[in-house]
């Protein structure tokens, strides 16, 4: 008799050889005897504790040290996000040409520099210039680490990578942020610029554990067949078939032609749109719809790094399977339309009942972004092209970056806008997205398992 073969659909808990759930931290620490992993980690943290510093005091450098308008700052931060746009796709696309981690670590090494160039800038111009160099080179950096990642890791290992790795750059970002807490505290322009540029070349630095990468993670070699010629001059035309064959497979495989795969990237991006929420929206609400102390901001940014940290890997798990990320993203869904119902009742209520709210508001907030990050990623490595995997995950990249740009704008224009009509909106907004991602996982799926069926991308 064969024994029993388990749920695919199952989510396995990751236990001790005892049978005792591991930790947080155990399960963080786990996947670190991973060579590529272990790369990918410390260049990680380093780099994101210098982005954590800018976090903490870009905005209040332009308009308080470089004497910036609050307007011109915005346009710079637009801009710089713009540029990672046309980044995203650009890196995947170079990452399938050339070494993916001599191009992360060129990449970055040039961010790094670039952020530390801010300490030298004193009117917009310099500063609109820099933060896009910036902001282009840091997109491409992460464009070029998304293809690592793709072909680093078997496939039930890749979103786990990617969840550890959100998890280290939470953390990092904090500790980034208390580092510049130094400038604000001094207040004065050489504390701004010594800070600024010690991040940048902390930035800089987090890109030599990359050189510890082995040629595994780059994309096989292509097979290059030029026209050649016979002894008696004629074309080889076996040479020249093969030749375009070649091309017109590597053409075919590519992103673009890939509606499932776009359809996916357009609706993960729209669900991108939560953390404009908690960037923009729910600050704004806090200070301008609710009787809540503005420290509050603060507090909410807390319990969502802190909720990040404790159960983003945990709740990666199993979300390599189609089925498995499709209803992860859908319960993320309910999550975020509950969690937009729950902030609007915050507005008019007493301080302590807004307190109150806000903060089970961003614990189902966070839930959702924990769950629909974790089946985006299963599904964006699941339904790419192995082949062109690097231009795959610039394209998903690359709808997130549209998201987040045009995340302040769909928010005000609900949510700040119009009230509890306008949140109920923003749900509506994100279940719909939700429900898209549902539909494909579930499609793939049953496509993956048809018999017949041919593997790969639609």
């Amino acid at each position: 008799m064969s024994s029993p073969q388990p749920d695919p659909d199952q989510v396995p808990a990751v236990e001790e050889p005892t049978g005792r759930t591991r930790g947080p931290l155990a399960r963080l620490a786990a996947g670190f005897d991973d060579p590529v992993l272990r790369a990918l980690v410390a260049a990680t943290a380093v780099s994101r504790i210098g982005r954590g510093v800018f976090f903490a005091v870009t905005v209040l450098f332009f308009t308080q040290i470089i004497g910036l308008s609050p307007a011109q700052a915005a346009v710079v931060l637009a801009v710089s996000s713009g540029c990672g746009v046309v980044a995203s796709f650009l890196g995947g696309w170079l990452a399938d040409r050339w070494s993916a981690r001599r191009l992360a670590f060129g990449f970055e090494l040039t961010g790094g520099a670039l952020l530390a160039g801010y300490a030298f800038v004193g009117d917009f111009a310099s500063a609109l210039l820099l933060a896009s160099l910036a902001g282009f080179f840091d997109t491409l950096g992460h464009s070029a680490r998304s293809a690592i990642i793709a072909r680093g890791f078997a496939s039930e290992r890749r979103v786990h990578a990617r969840a550890v790795l959100r998890t280290v750059t939470n953390i990092a970002i904090a500790a980034g942020s208390g580092l510049g807490a130094i400038a604000l505290a001094l207040g004065t322009p050489e504390a701004y610029r010594t800070v600024i540029a010690c991040a940048g070349a902390i930035c800089a630095l987090g890109s030599l554990p990359l050189l510890r990468l082995t040629p595994a993670v780059d994309a096989p070699a292509r097979v290059r067949i030029k026209t050649l010629r016979t002894e008696t001059g004629s074309i080889d035309t076996k040479a020249a078939a093969a030749a375009s064959a070649e091309r017109s497979d590597w053409n075919r495989r590519s992103p673009w032609r890939d509606p499932r795969y776009l359809a996916l990237s357009g609706l993960s991006a729209i669900f991108g749109m939560q953390f404009g929420v908690a960037e923009f929206g729910v600050p704004l609400w806090i200070t301008q719809n609710t009787n809540a102390p503005e420290v509050m901001v603060a507090v909410l940014l807390i319990v969502n790094t802190t909720l990040v940290v404790l159960f983003q890997v945990r709740a990666s798990c199993g979300t390599h399977n189609l089925r498995v990320a499709g209803r992860v993203t859908m319960i993320a869904g309910w999550l975020m339309v509950a969690a937009c119902l729950v902030y609007a009742f915050a507005a008019g209520m007493p301080a302590w009942a807004a307190i109150v709210i806000l903060i089970v508001g961003m614990i189902a907030h966070t839930f959702a972004e924990i769950l629909s990050q974790a089946g985006a990623w299963g599904l964006s490595f699941e339904l790419a092209d192995p082949v062109r995997a690097g231009a795959y995950q610039g394209v998903f990249g690359m709808g997130f970056s549209v998201g987040a740009l045009a995340a302040p704008i769909v928010v005000n224009a609900t949510a700040i806008t119009f009230g509890l009509p306008g949140w109920a909106m923003l749900g509506a907004i994100f279940f719909a997205a939700a429900v898209g991602i549902w539909i494909i996982a579930r499609r793939a799926a049953a496509a993956s398992v048809r018999p017949g069926a041919a593997p790969g991308p639609a």
